[in-house]
């Protein structure tokens, strides 16, 4: 019975000895954990559009890390400043502590699966009011494992710079003879200052040199769609100024594709011109000016000035123009009409913010003033409707070439803008400045006598039927993230968090400082995963919109229909073969 009891004894003490070495090195901070709760239940609480196990895990676990960080400094904050005057309180027992730390991991696992099982009945509520098909509880549970993972990496991550800069101080006390106890603080600036200068410097010219690199080669590629047209009405046909093989991806896609004179005439029963596809690519010419100048005369080339209508569309980073937006003039105009459009980068959208958002604004300015410039030359009763057009970054380089509201209907004769986001500088302006009780997410501006915010057809009617010319619209959804993205939201609830959610945003959805901001940032790279009418798809609204601007002669809704399924088909045809 003795030796029992002495190995018991042993056993125990082996296993208090394992237990402390485990704890000494996992370090783990309590009062982080608290705070890595709380960040990792806000995380997984609603936000714009719905997101899988796998996407919902990364953005929870990097949530997590930020709060045990947070926990860390509060913790290390009152053991600096308010633990050595609390000399009255004795230290507490053994057993105490054990007990407090186990009991604060036990209820961060539980509040953390409770979150998750609540998060899978969210998930589904925003999938259900996208039309989208939700996740199940037991698939979603996966988040929490994956979640753990991540933030224990971004923790290990922070100890290693820890571990660097106590390395520095050592060696700044040693060497530079730095006081021991500014050695730490001059140890982290150090370290700032050098990550600071290579990120913005070395690191962020090699980052986007490489983005450059890499997305360039998918420009020099050609869908196996998209053939060189013949017509003289298209850029890159025989006839143009600007090559086949200078337009870049989407430019050689944009030509080549479209209704023809013969297709326009088939849907509306009339009788159709050749439309007019005018692209200038980052290679057809050297340097914005360049690029238009190019452009009208590519322009005067294929006869654009002689047509109906003229549309400038801005595209996005890649030089992505859509197709929808693009066909809905030309069978509304029966062919009697020209598109521009120009690349100025090779990036997508979101990398093109970061790097490029001067581009698009200079190429947005630059193209309009030139074809303005040449349209002006024309008789004011003999010249086409001058229309401007522009997708998420592309509406931000579209607005650029105007000053103002009164700049802008004094030069065109409609706008229509998709998705913007909320930097633009007109867009914000106007919204601003919106009548007293309508809301951010469908605001209405001096009665809707020419601005317009739709998020569905049946809105472009509101608030009344005198909409003057020329007409202005935006097109909007309450859960595009690319329109309500802001740095603001790090420190202020938006409008549009305050006032009655849009009809596609959770009820539930609530502002916190940081947590907001990180989610709505983390649902960019989602805004276009969700079902038409939702997020960053606008679908065939365009279609609906430009029939309010551009006001064609003898538009029905019978021929929108046919307009729509036509259009609809083109853009499933993109999709499944570009």
């Amino acid at each position: 019975m003795l030796e029992k009891a002495d190995t018991l004894t042993r056993l125990r003490t082996r296993g208090a000895v394992l237990a402390r070495r485990a704890e000494v090195v996992i370090d783990l901070n309590y009062v982080g954990m608290v705070v890595a709760t709380l960040f990792f239940a806000l995380s997984v609480t609603p936000s714009l559009v719905p997101r899988d196990w796998l996407f919902q895990g990364l953005i929870s676990g990097v949530n997590a890390a930020l709060g045990y960080g947070l926990g860390c400094l509060l913790e290390w904050g009152f053991r600096s400043w308010i633990r050595p005057r609390l000399t009255r309180i004795p230290p507490a027992p053994t057993w105490v502590l054990y007990a407090v730390k186990t009991a604060v991991l036990v209820t961060a696992g539980l509040t953390a699966a409770l979150m998750l099982v609540q998060s899978a009945r969210w998930q589904r509520e925003i999938t259900a009011l996208m039309g989208m098909e939700g996740t199940t509880t037991p698939a979603y549970l996966r988040t929490g494992l994956l979640s753990l993972v991540i933030g224990v990496v971004v923790v290990a991550v922070y100890r290693t710079v820890r571990e660097m800069v106590l390395f520095l101080a050592r060696h700044l006390n040693r060497w530079v003879r730095v006081p021991r106890e500014l050695a730490p603080a001059v140890g982290a600036l150090v370290l700032v200052v050098v990550a600071t200068t290579i990120f913005n410097g070395v690191a962020t010219r090699a980052f986007f040199a490489v983005a450059n690199s890499a997305f360039s080669v998918r420009n020099d590629h050609t869908s196996p769609n998209a053939v060189q047209p013949q017509l003289p009405q298209r850029s890159g046909s025989p006839d143009s100024f600007a090559a086949w093989d200078t337009l870049g991806f989407e430019g050689r896609w944009f030509v080549s594709q479209g209704p023809t004179a013969s297709r326009i005439a088939a849907v509306t029963g009339r009788p159709a011109r050749e439309p007019i596809r005018a692209y200038v690519g980052l290679e057809s010419a050297e340097g914005a000016e360049t690029q238009a100048e190019l452009a009208v005369r590519e322009l005067d080339r294929a006869g654009a000035f002689d047509r109906k209508v003229l549309v400038v569309a801005t595209s996005t980073g890649t030089g992505w123009v859509n197709s929808m937006a693009a066909g809905a003039i030309e069978y509304m105009y029966g062919g009697d009409s020209a598109i521009l459009a120009t690349q100025y980068s090779y990036l997508p959208s979101v990398l093109s913010f970061l790097a490029d958002k001067s581009k698009a604004a200079s190429a947005g300015r630059q193209i309009f003033d030139a074809v303005y410039q040449r349209w002006s030359r024309e008789p004011v009763e003999g010249r086409p409707k001058l229309f401007v057009y522009g997708e998420s970054l592309g509406s931000q380089g579209s607005e650029e070439a105007f000053t103002g509201l009164a700049d802008l209907r004094g030069k065109v004769d409609g706008a229509l803008w998709v998705g913007p986001p909320n930097s633009n500088r007109l867009w914000k302006q106007i919204v601003d400045r919106r009548d007293p009780g309508s809301p951010e997410v469908l605001p209405v501006y001096a009665d809707g006598l020419v601005v317009r915010f739709a998020a569905d057809a049946p809105d472009l009617a509101v608030p009344g039927p005198e909409w003057q010319s020329p007409r202005i619209a935006y097109l909007q959804h309450a859960s595009d993230p690319i329109v309500w993205w802001s740095p603001d939201l790090i420190f202020s609830r938006p409008d549009w968090l305050a006032e009655p959610r849009g009809s596609d945003v959770s009820s539930q959805m609530r502002w916190a400082p940081f947590i907001t901001f990180w989610q709505v940032t983390a649902d960019l790279t989602n805004a276009q995963g969700v079902s038409d009418g939702h997020g960053h798809r606008y679908g065939s609204l365009v279609v609906d919109a430009w029939a309010a601007i551009a006001q064609p002669a003898g538009w029905t809704p019978e021929l929108a229909e046919r307009v729509r399924f036509q259009l609809e088909s083109a853009e499933d045809f993109e999709r499944a073969t570009k």
